[in-house]
């Protein structure tokens, strides 16, 4: 096949499509319905905690702590296959090679058990389709100048995120629908279904993203300095940030506060899996899928109202209020009780949510100085970040939990991440 030209619609198109691919990773597998397997396989034993080379571990410090240990991975191999990719030119291999770690380790979530023999095994079953999903997205995001000119990137970058939702939440109907038909004896073998259906939707979509992108693979032979090449990347930004206050005074803000935000995203499901009291199984799982497409609907919202607000009141002003607001919702948290209070949390949850993602990544970019020409690294130092925020608030909300034995201790203590992010920005230039 003659390979297409940048800009051409084939090949923008095809590019977004790969959204569509793997974004049920996100919803059905991160969101909803492992969180519901999880929590069921716990209440079907009648027990909080298993035993783990020798250690006690509560269930949601479980899942907590091998989070944290994917992101933590993500974090370290992300700029070092990013150097190999870019100099190789070998992007398409590493995205292939992802996704499908991804994909058939969401198919083996099938046999996931927490049973003495198997519950390690099933452990890094999700570690690795977490790090497939996760390090696709680098070499995948990376995709987006190398095939779209600069003024087509925000549209096709929407149109992306547009595909990936609908896609999402069309799975996501399909399985809710093959639980909710069947007795309650059986739904437990649906949900193991939707962990072969995310799989066989994942790698069969993603042929289509396959056939057309470009494979600019070059003769350059792989060698140990360009295998360090991406944290050399990183380290230089790291020199750069002691020149440029504001962009150190915002980052540092925004890595304290991002340790909460990301980690009440991925455990959401969970808490209210556990901790709310729906009445029986059927209207847990219903109530749960319920609350996280009304996160995803407000999100999107809630993502328009924030980039209106920062246009007339200016980014770190908004985001001071929206870390403001997000104390007021942990704190209502702790008191989350029946399901319409879950519903009024996850509404809010949604407000915010997608407003302070995505403020939050535009406002870095205007902190970097003009005429910079190497913004690559500079993002994938925010990407690096990032991760290490998520594994330390993985860390900690896990910790919390198994040590105090309850949940809303834990949310209690995100609390104080966002107060010193609200206190940080304060001191960020309000331009």
């Amino acid at each position: 096949m003659q390979q297409l030209q940048k800009g051409d619609s084939k090949l923008l198109n095809a590019w977004a499509f790969y959204d569509w691919a793997n974004s049920v990773y996100a919803l059905v597998i991160s969101s909803t319905i492992f969180p519901l397997y999880y929590g069921a396989l716990f209440r079907q034993k009648n027990i909080e905690e298993i035993i783990l080379f020798n250690f006690s571990i509560r269930s949601e410090a479980l899942i907590s702590y091998v989070t944290a240990l994917g992101f933590l991975i993500i974090a370290f191999i992300s700029p070092l296959l990013s150097g190999i990719a870019d100099y190789m030119g070998n992007k398409k291999f590493f995205l292939k090679l992802f996704c499908y770690i991804g994909a058939i380790s969401c198919m083996s979530l099938y046999f996931f058990s927490i049973d003495d023999e198997k519950v390690v095994l099933s452990l890094i079953s999700y570690l690795l389709a977490l790090i497939g999903f996760w390090g696709s997205l680098v070499f995948y995001n990376s995709y987006l100048p190398d095939i779209a000119h600069k003024e087509q990137q925000d549209a096709i970058s929407a149109k992306g995120f547009s595909l990936g939702y609908v896609g999402s939440v069309l799975l996501l109907l399909i399985c809710l629908g093959m639980v909710m038909w069947v007795a309650d004896d059986y739904k437990l073998q649906m949900m193991r279904y939707s962990f072969l259906l995310v799989g066989i939707w994942w790698i069969g979509f993603s042929q289509y993203s396959y056939y057309y992108l470009p494979n600019n693979k070059n003769d350059n032979k792989l060698h140990r300095n360009v295998i360090f090449n991406g944290f050399k990347e990183l380290l230089k930004v790291w020199h750069q940030l002691k020149e440029l206050k504001p962009l150190q005074r915002y980052l540092a803000a925004f890595f304290v506060y991002s340790m909460a935000v990301q980690t009440i995203m991925i455990i959401a499901a969970y808490f209210g899996e556990k901790e709310v009291q729906w009445g029986s199984d059927s209207k847990r799982t219903i109530g749960l899928i319920v609350s996280v497409l009304l996160i995803q609907l407000i999100a999107v919202i809630g993502a328009w109202l924030t980039s209106k607000a920062s246009a007339k009141y200016g980014n770190i002003k908004v985001l001071i209020f929206i870390n403001f607001s997000w104390i007021l919702i942990c704190t209502y948290a702790y008191f989350v009780v029946t399901p319409n209070d879950f519903y009024i949390a996850a509404g809010f949850v949604g407000l915010v949510m997608g407003g302070i993602q995505s403020l939050s990544r535009s406002t870095y970019s205007k902190f970097i100085p003009d005429g910079t020409n190497d913004t690559t690294s500079f993002f994938s130092f925010y990407d690096v970040a990032e991760k290490i925020g998520i594994v330390i608030g993985m860390f900690t909300y896990g910790y919390i939990a198994d040590v105090t034995g309850k949940i809303q201790n834990a949310i209690l203590f995100l609390i104080l991440f966002f107060v010193v992010g609200l206190l940080l920005l304060f001191r960020v230039p309000k331009k």
